[in-house]
């Protein structure tokens, strides 16, 4: 039976858990070609630095062959049919990971697709991000028994990291300005699954106050550009610099999935001090994508 990974939600603790002990060995060896024969489509509406790499160096490593697909090759739903699509790759590859603007879209692929589907980002989760940013966590840490901070917009990655945080039994608060909260349904979900660990606040000096990790984001993603001169103004009190991390502990690690848009919602000198983990974040998504794969192609 085939089986996608659209959400966080997708994996239960002991497969995370599992997925997490696969990666670090991963790191230290090549690992077995799983995806041997198999060609791997890479639909992305939305280009990457980070997710295209990872991703295709993942399948190289793992034997297979990634397609790559730009934006102007598919337009989901525009130029063709979302079910058309997926009817007609699930004909000539053995799973497709996708970088989408809308997870509707995103859905649809997996539900028409006869092979796996893998969410590289959509408006909704970063799971992908998630898996990588809470291995580098363990990797720092050594458990999950973490306070994990969030400072700036509720997005698809804070969506991801707040539940996959109660999954894991982590503490987690998202700082933000009133508006710009995670959806209500990943809230509600997230102290559900984690026993009300989980907050939202206004104020970033008390937010970071207790942090093991301070993590931040863009304010404006793509397909936000016309809110970009608001989010500029709104998000301004929530940038993450020198005089933020004096309110949190000395110990406390800064997190960033990138790109960063250095002097908005991270100073220079934050990102490149020895507090940042953010190459951490960007070597683990690799491994985390590796053992993805085992896990979808049942190995």
């Amino acid at each position: 039976m085939k089986r996608d990974f659209l959400s966080v939600l997708d994996l239960n603790l002991s497969e995370i858990k599992a997925l997490f002990d696969l990666s670090l060995k991963l790191k230290k060896s090549s690992g077995e070609k799983v995806l041997e024969g198999k060609e791997i489509a890479l639909i992305f509406e939305k280009p990457s630095l980070r997710t295209r790499v990872t991703f295709e160096a993942a399948i190289s490593r793992l034997g297979g062959k990634p397609i790559y697909l730009s934006p102007q090759d598919i337009q989901l739903g525009k130029r063709e049919a979302v079910k058309d699509v997926a009817r007609n790759l699930s004909l000539w590859v053995s799973g497709i990971v996708a970088r989408v603007f809308s997870h509707r879209d995103l859905e649809e692929l997996a539900r028409e697709s006869s092979v796996p589907v893998i969410n590289a980002l959509s408006d909704l989760e970063h799971p992908c991000q998630a898996l990588a940013d809470f291995l580098s966590i363990y990797e720092v840490k050594g458990d999950f028994d973490i306070h994990l901070v969030f400072v700036g917009d509720g997005n698809n990655v804070a969506s991801s990291l707040m539940l996959l945080s109660s999954i894991l039994g982590s503490r987690f608060t998202l700082v933000c300005p009133e508006g710009y909260e995670v959806p209500n349904a990943i809230f509600e979900k997230a102290k559900e699954l984690g026993e009300d660990r989980v907050r939202i606040l206004r104020d970033p000096r008390e937010g970071v106050r207790g942090a093991d990790f301070i993590y931040t984001d863009v304010w404006t993603s793509m397909g936000q550009e016309a809110e970009r001169e608001v989010r500029m103004r709104v998000f301004r009190p929530y940038q993450v610099n020198e005089e933020l991390l004096s309110h949190a502990p000395k110990h406390a690690k800064v997190m960033h999935c990138l790109p960063a848009h250095r002097g908005e919602e991270i100073t220079d000198g934050v990102l490149d001090s020895d507090r940042a983990i953010v190459l951490m974040q960007a070597e683990n998504r690799l491994y985390t994508e590796m053992a993805l794969f085992y896990a979808i192609y049942g190995v």
